[in-house]
């Protein structure tokens, strides 16, 4: 049962960040059509805006880790915080879109800031922290 509750703690917090930054892509392209088709590097509002909204649905997706993981949150946390650092480092290698190096980089380090980030959140709500 605590393997299960921990798979569904990570599997809960991960399908979080994967629906807000879907739903968020989406209608960012429809917000700003002009972004989602763009030729060449990014614009610096459309890197401004990706790296906002990864890091709160990484956020997101760490608080519902916590909150689902019951016992010993914080591990929880630092495994699906692990596990988007290793998924978002291979996103990047086999990524073919034209990004600047520095971005990607961004990228692979602040989403698994914002999971951690959204684990102290929900530590700090039950008063651990």
């Amino acid at each position: 049962m605590v393997i299960l509750q921990a798979f569904l703690a990570l599997l809960a917090g991960f399908v979080t960040m994967a629906v807000v930054v879907m739903v968020v892509t989406m209608l960012l392209a429809r917000v700003t059509p002009s972004w989602a088709g763009a030729a060449g590097p990014p614009q610096p509002g459309y890197i401004f805006v990706t790296l906002g909204y990864s890091f709160l649905a990484a956020a997101g997706g760490g608080y519902v880790t916590a909150w689902v993981a019951g016992a010993h949150p914080l591990e929880h946390v630092l495994a699906l915080g692990i596990v988007v650092l290793l998924l978002s480092a291979l996103s990047t290698m086999l990524s073919k879109i034209e990004q600047p190096t520095w971005y990607q980089l961004a990228l692979v380090a602040i989403m698994p800031l914002g999971v951690l980030a959204g684990g102290l959140v929900r530590l700090r709500v039950l008063g651990i922290l």
